[in-house]
């Protein structure tokens, strides 16, 4: 065929693809994964493929996670990573690592036939991801309830698995608080078994506890989208805290108004965590009428400008305490103390007379020190009795800025938002495979990436795509070694990266 647009052509090669690679970078993540731990961990806790046939766990999951790292977004997309001959090189050398003569020849009877394939084909995963189900539960799902399904014993171990790469992360950069921001993202799909959210749409509403010191999710529920963001959130918090390492100290808690939950305030607040005692937090509080009708009787001499960034051109704010007690949150001996935070800010769009007239309107509740209809008002309930109020809305508005580009990152730059099956156990464990892809990416930029230049602890998955994973290579073999020949600027990259992840080895606690 004719190839005359430009002065250059494309001509296939056969054979070209066995050394040749697009992925060279993505090597790097083999190292960081077994510095963390995490395919033994996988094959510890998942144990869906007990047998001496086939593909093993461990070769399953790691092998979806590269393709969600690789820019896959299906199943399907396994074929494409299967071509890139080089990556596959060096799967095969990392599966024999390590094993002694005995083992490696268990692995090579795992196949009645010599395997032809580095990864495990779209079919073979389909029929393991199907292993996650739980259908006795699956068939309790219903749109007039909301209901979780129990997970099988293959996803907790799944959520296991994430358990031992986090506390992997904690133990080579420790910290002694945790701050957890608790949030439901919506993943809309086109599955006639998926249920309607509340924005009207098929969907599934995983919730989310975020670790914002560290940048990874430490735990994730899967469940349908007519599920309410505020269901059980006092039991998933629990499980999270459970989650912890040891070496945490502290925990914080932020959440928006789904987390207004007077027995998860009050959980919280009491002190009676046998861990952690008293848990701070900061949680978006549902604009009743009470508490709409107390913010419009404080005087205006009660309320402060919001502190904005320099050259900001945010709407001006203003923010108050709040004398508000609800019926329930009573003022009673023994019982916690809260603290409401209002923040109102002057809608832009008034009503205005109209030409010759003058508009004498007066909204005021009776008793009422302002018009609330004026303003767009938001409130907090903290049990930080000693910061500045500022201090607090600042403090709670980081969650939106972090927790929720998370839910950006696993939907849209992850597979997180494209589900592979009408069943609700395979989307729920190709979810938790993404979290694990978030979570190992995270790991990269902060233990390894940053430390070669800081400004790599915030930069996107699509910037570490096109720099580290996404680099032209060939992998060659002689005697015993094996070489990945890239570019010399990636070479010394490349080599600094794999020279922190070494570093981390050395650096182990004992």
């Amino acid at each position: 065929m004719a190839q005359e647009l430009l002065p250059f052509k494309y001509l296939g090669v056969e054979g070209f693809g066995d050394g040749q690679t697009a992925l060279a970078g993505l090597g790097t993540y083999l190292d960081l994964a077994q510095v963390l731990g995490l395919p033994a961990a996988i094959e510890r806790h998942v144990k869906l493929r007990e047998g001496t046939q086939g593909y093993t766990d461990r070769q399953m999951v790691m092998a979806l996670l590269f393709l969600q790292l690789a820019s896959g977004d299906c199943v399907d997309d396994l074929d494409r990573l299967e071509q890139d001959g080089g990556f596959g090189r060096l799967l095969r050398r990392v599966d024999q690592q390590g094993l002694s003569r005995p083992e490696r020849r268990a692995m090579e009877r795992r196949w009645r036939k010599e395997p032809t394939r580095s990864v495990p084909s779209p079919s073979a995963c389909r029929r393991y991801l199907d292993g996650f189900r739980n259908p006795e539960e699956e068939a309790r799902r219903s749109h007039g309830s909301a209901f979780i399904p129990l997970p099988s014993d293959s996803l907790r171990g799944l959520r296991l698995a994430n358990q031992d790469m986090v506390a992997a992360v904690q133990a080579h950069k420790p910290v002694d608080t945790a701050t957890l921001d608790i949030d439901a993202t919506l993943v809309a799909v086109e599955k006639r078994e998926a249920l309607f959210c509340y924005e009207g749409y098929r969907a599934f509403q995983p919730l989310n506890v975020y670790w914002a010191e560290h940048g990874v999710m430490l735990h994730t529920e899967f469940r349908d989208g007519n599920v309410p963001a505020g269901f059980e959130n006092r039991r998933v918090l629990e499980e999270a805290l459970d989650m912890l390492p040891d070496s945490v100290q502290q925990v914080c808690v932020r959440t928006d108004t789904a987390g207004y939950d007077y027995d998860l305030l009050r959980r919280m607040a009491e002190g009676k965590h046998p861990r952690f005692g008293v848990i701070h937090f900061a949680v978006g509080a549902d604009m009743t009428p009470d508490l709409r009708a107390e913010i419009s009787r404080i005087p205006a001499s009660e309320w402060k400008p919001y502190p904005q960034p320099e050259g900001s051109r945010a709407p001006k704010q203003e923010w108050a305490e709040v004398p508000f007690v609800t019926n329930r949150i009573a003022h009673k001996k023994g019982n916690p103390e809260y603290r409401y935070l209002a923040v109102r800010e002057l809608l832009r769009n008034q009503p205005q007379p109209e030409t010759g007239e003058q508009l004498h309107l007066d909204l005021k509740a009776p008793g009422a020190e302002f018009d609330t209809s004026a303003y767009k008002l938001r409130a907090i309930v903290t049990n930080l009795l000693d910061w500045d109020g500022d201090r607090v809305i600042r403090w709670h508005r980081e969650r939106c800025g972090r927790s929720e580009q998370v839910h950006d990152v696993l939907k849209n730059e992850l597979a997180g938002g494209t589900m592979p099956s009408k069943h609700f156990g395979v989307n729920a464990a190709w979810w938790l495979i993404t979290v694990l892809a978030h979570n190992l990416n995270q790991a990269m930029k902060m233990l390894a990436l940053a430390k070669v230049d800081r400004s790599w602890a915030e930069r996107r998955l699509k910037a570490v795509r096109f720099h580290l994973i996404h680099l032209p290579g060939r992998v060659t073999q002689h005697a015993r070694e094996m070489v990945v020949r890239v570019s010399t600027a990636a070479a010394r990259f490349l080599a600094q990266v794999r020279g922190q992840i070494l570093g981390l080895i050395r650096a182990a606690p004992a």
